[in-house]
């Protein structure tokens, strides 16, 4: 079998809209022995829930924002789903099976599970990777990909259809309100998603100390986004962490000489010339081992 950070980056690649599948992917680095399978089925079964309270109010031929509201009213009201406040860093808002289960996640994961839900009961969705907090549009029907005949969702907040200035006020700790630009609503690609699922889940186990699930969420970053300065850096510096010396030294190795050769500002040479430093003492440790 291929290892995780390969399967998770193959299923990035899949055809298709589903996003589940690769976020169960996700969720195996917390939980390595986890079955989808129950999972998915109770995603279909929500999917098919949203159907009959779309079906039978207001309609699937009713406007956009009546059909939005009957979904918003069978997962927040009737199922109690909502945006975890409380325990926002804990690691299991970002495993999709803990959100299914415990009915609470984060901005990303909340809107997963109304993509997906949303996506059986008919209604066309796509993620909005919109800084500091992730959003939904709900597209009028399944046939365009013209965003102005959507709708910006906020799962996390229990559905809230979100105009423009809206979006400016929720970007404002993240942004100056200058710095508002349209293209901040573009959709999202599947690779971004996991990619800032993955974010999420590395910053939380680097801060927890947990390294090696922080080693294993880098691998599945790498494996999307193989050309990841950062990442290379992080992988590195958490094998040094782990005590794994000569693949410490590889990926930093590695790290010095494509960022030598990119322009860099000052603070990026004071990086470099850190990551040098510990470069010499793993060479010396690595001879030691020998």
């Amino acid at each position: 079998m291929k290892p995780l950070a390969e399967q998770i980056a193959d299923a990035a690649d899949r055809p298709g809209p589903d996003l589940a599948a690769p976020a169960f992917l996700i969720a195996r680095i917390e939980y390595p022995r986890l079955d989808p399978g129950p999972y998915l089925d109770r995603l279909d079964q929500m999917g098919d829930g949203a159907a009959h309270a779309v079906a039978r109010d207001p309609g699937h031929d009713a406007p956009l924002a009546a059909r939005i509201d009957a979904i918003n009213r069978y997962l927040f009201v009737e199922l109690g789903f909502t945006g975890n406040r409380e325990q926002f860093d804990d690691p299991r808002n970002s495993c999709l099976n803990e959100v299914i289960d415990r009915k609470k996640g984060i901005p990303i994961t909340m809107a997963l599970i109304y993509i997906e839900v949303a996506r059986r009961a008919g209604v066309r969705t796509e993620g909005i990777n919109f800084p500091g907090h992730f959003l939904v549009r709900c597209l009028q029907d399944l046939h365009t990909d013209d965003p102005n005949e959507g709708l910006i969702v906020d799962p996390f907040h229990g559905g809230a259809i979100l105009n423009e200035a809206e979006c400016r006020k929720l970007l404002q700790p993240h942004m100056s309100d200058a710095a508002f630009d349209p293209a901040l609503l573009a959709r999202a690609t599947r690779r971004q998603i996991l990619v800032r699922m993955l974010l999420n889940l590395k910053k939380l186990y680097v801060k927890m100390h947990s390294f090696p699930q922080a080693r294993a969420t880098t691998d599945a970053l790498l494996a999307l986004q193989p050309s990841s300065l950062p990442d290379l850096r992080d992988r590195g510096l958490l094998a040094y962490h782990m005590n794994d010396f000569s693949h410490a030294l590889r990926d930093l190795e590695e790290y010095l000489k494509v960022a030598r050769l990119s322009d860099q500002d000052d603070d990026q040479k004071k990086e470099t010339e850190q990551v040098w430093e510990h470069v010499k003492t793993l060479r010396r440790r690595v001879a030691q081992l020998n």
